[in-house]
């Protein structure tokens, strides 16, 4: 898994006290004391981020930012805000995924269009994650070392059938034969 990145924007001192921390940390940080710079790494590929900074230096119209108002602030403390902060930011971006036409939010499980939705199991969400991550389509070799960690133990029919049941299930709700495709390479979305 990808470590969430911390950006503490105009507060050197703490970025030194958690510098001294980062074996320890859930999160990689970054110092910067000029927006430009901010700006330019927050475009770039560093995934997950939180802008962390002061109520002088907050960032106006980010979203993903923890603004410390208390100082002093104990370090557990700051840590624990950070970390809460980077829950509700990776909730918030698994309740809102598009494939396609659709909507599927990870948290409660429900691919969703329109006004309809559909109650997923956790190895069909894995299974769509998997397809719609992978830019052509996966035999069933893949699947099952990918999405079961197997690599030929399993039946080629249990994955043939987890397939089958989804397309079902979305044709069934949605009345969509195209949302798994399935071609002479594989399956995909």
């Amino acid at each position: 898994m990808n470590k969430q990145s911390v950006l503490i924007f105009k507060i050197p001192e703490l970025f030194k006290i958690l510098n001294e921390l980062k074996d320890y940390l859930d999160f990689t940080i970054y110092s910067f004391s000029e927006k430009d710079d901010l700006f330019n790494i927050k475009n770039s590929e560093i995934g997950n981020y939180l802008i962390l900074t002061n109520p002088r230096n907050e960032i106006k119209g980010e979203k993903f930012q923890l603004i410390l108002n208390k100082f002093p602030d104990t370090i557990p403390s700051i840590i624990e805000k950070i970390n809460v902060n980077l829950l509700k930011q990776k909730y918030y971006e698994q309740s809102d995924i598009l494939i396609k036409k659709y909507s599927l939010d990870l948290n409660s499980r429900l691919i969703k269009y329109g006004k309809e939705n559909l109650k997923l199991t956790e190895r069909e969400i894995q299974i769509i994650i998997f397809l719609k991550n992978s830019n052509k389509a996966k035999n069933i070799g893949n699947l099952q070392k990918e999405v079961w960690g197997h690599n030929s133990e399993l039946e080629t029919h249990t994955v043939e059938t987890h397939i089958y049941r989804l397309r079902k299930k979305i044709f069934e709700k949605f009345k969509d034969n195209n949302f798994i495709i399935s071609t002479k390479e594989g399956y995909k979305i």
